[in-house]
């Protein structure tokens, strides 16, 4: 490696060692971290094709079964979430990153031999969607081991570039596998088509075998190149300090408006569009909207680090309040009328808001903490001043990543409104009144606790 894989010495807050040594490391961490990430989110997000493309291959699920397989990756990632969140500091992060990389390849490989078989039993499925969670689990440990690596100044920057880049891996998905499922890319080893297809040979098996090489090199490179800082170093008791602290609750709730949203319409919108516009192939158009939202993100991180967070996601929010309603505007009603074109561009316009939404919230959340002990130092000696600094630098991580775990439950909640919604209803419309309400309420918290004159925590 040319160095220690364990580096003791770690001050980013000073510019001369961020000069000196600080930012070649940083950077080389993000961008080993960052394909990672990406990895991550395909195998989490895998049943968002695979479901809509698993009656082809001869199996006979319902349509409320195959919203519980898109839903059921969400749920499962953001609980992991909630455990990964506190791993970097327990383990390290290199250590961490190359272990649960290699986790992913457990769902990636029980796929691609489960769906060869039409008389697989749907709990098989159940199984698998719930082990492609640990795809979702990786976001926290990854996003908290990238903010021990840069200062606070350029904490928007990293978190926006390491989140917006790893989101790319939903669009990924949603791009690549309905090409590769055409052809028997990995030959007679990997088995032949499915009979059930009908019409073009349908290959499904490779949605899971495709990623299994990229694995592997994955985590070579994190072993390998990444590093574990005794500086992040932490005991449970030092991060679990957060769950008395009132803004880790309160950024949790805007992280399920803005992650929770990306996630969440990413997993549902190949099936929405199925059920609600029958004549279009959802495929065609999935993943354009993760693409754009994962770019997106870090622009609002780069943008929140420019105005601030909190101004930033007050109109994110107001801008997800009316994205909405457009598209309750752009929707068939009982089966009539409707204009899937006009559905599509403000399904993308909330996409590039809510990956703006991403960076921006990420960035509110150092700067809360930071003015949080700067505050209970007052009046600290220098050693008491640097130990508020350290503990800061440990919740702001242990909040980055727990706000991502319940944020992902909205990659759960949304896809199973829109299935109850339909099946109570026959239509997605009263779980977007819900969706509008929930804005409505992030909205009301970025103003009264970050934004209004004399907010408690501006930032």
């Amino acid at each position: 490696m040319g160095q220690s894989a364990e580096i003791t010495k770690w001050d980013i807050e000073d510019p001369s060692f961020w000069q000196a040594d600080g930012s070649r490391i940083a950077t080389r961490n993000l961008w080993i971290s960052i394909p990672a990430l990406l990895l991550a989110f395909a195998v989490w997000m895998l049943f968002s094709v695979v479901a809509v493309n698993l009656n082809r291959a001869g199996f006979d699920f319902t349509t409320d079964q195959l919203f519980w397989l898109t839903a059921l990756p969400a749920l499962s990632g953001a609980t992991l979430r909630i455990f990964y969140s506190f791993m970097v500091p327990l383990f390290g992060g290199r250590r961490w990153t190359a272990v649960s990389t290699t986790l992913l390849a457990i769902p990636a490989a029980w796929l691609g031999i489960a769906v060869q078989d039409p008389a697989t039993p749907y709990w098989h499925f159940v199984a698998i969607a719930i082990l492609c969670g640990l795809g979702g689990g990786n976001f926290a440990s990854s996003m908290a081991n990238i903010s021990f690596f840069y200062p606070k100044k350029m904490q928007g920057y990293a978190l926006g570039m390491n989140a917006g880049l790893g989101n790319l891996g939903v669009s990924t998905v949603q791009f690549l596998v309905p090409a590769v499922v055409t052809a028997g890319l990995f030959g007679a080893w990997a088995g032949g088509p499915q009979a059930g297809s009908g019409g073009a040979p349908l290959y499904l098996q490779n949605a899971g075998f495709i990623w299994l090489p990229l694995i592997a090199a994955s985590v070579l490179a994190a072993w390998f190149g990444m590093h574990d800082l005794a500086s992040a170093r932490s005991s449970f008791n030092e991060q679990a300090t957060i769950f008395r602290r009132k803004h880790n609750w309160l950024m949790c709730w805007l992280y399920v408006g803005t992650f929770g949203s990306f996630i969440g319409f990413s997993a549902a919108f190949p099936l929405l569009v199925k059920t609600q516009f029958p004549g279009v192939d959802p495929l065609r158009y999935a993943f354009l909207g993760p693409l754009v939202g994962a770019l997106a993100r870090p622009v609002g991180g780069w943008l929140a680090d420019k105005m601030g967070g909190a101004a930033l996601t007050f109109w994110v929010f107001a801008l997800m309040v009316a994205g909405v309603v457009m598209k309750l505007y752009f929707l068939p009603h009982n089966g009539v009328g409707g204009s899937f074109g006009g559905f599509l561009a403000m399904s993308i316009a909330m996409f590039v808001v809510a990956g703006i939404g991403n960076g921006s919230t990420f960035r509110m959340i150092p700067v809360i903490f930071r003015q949080l002990h700067e505050r209970l130092a007052a009046g600290a000696d220098d050693a008491g001043k640097a130990a508020a600094q350290r503990q800061a630098g440990i919740e702001s991580a242990a909040v980055v990543g727990f706000s991502s775990a319940i944020g992902a439950y909205g990659g759960f909640f949304i896809p199973k409104s829109y299935g109850s919604s339909i099946a109570i209803t026959g239509g997605p419309e009263a779980a977007y009144y819900g969706f509008i309400a929930f804005y409505l309420s992030c909205l009301a918290i970025t103003w009264w606790w970050y934004l209004r004159r004399g907010a408690e925590a501006p930032c």
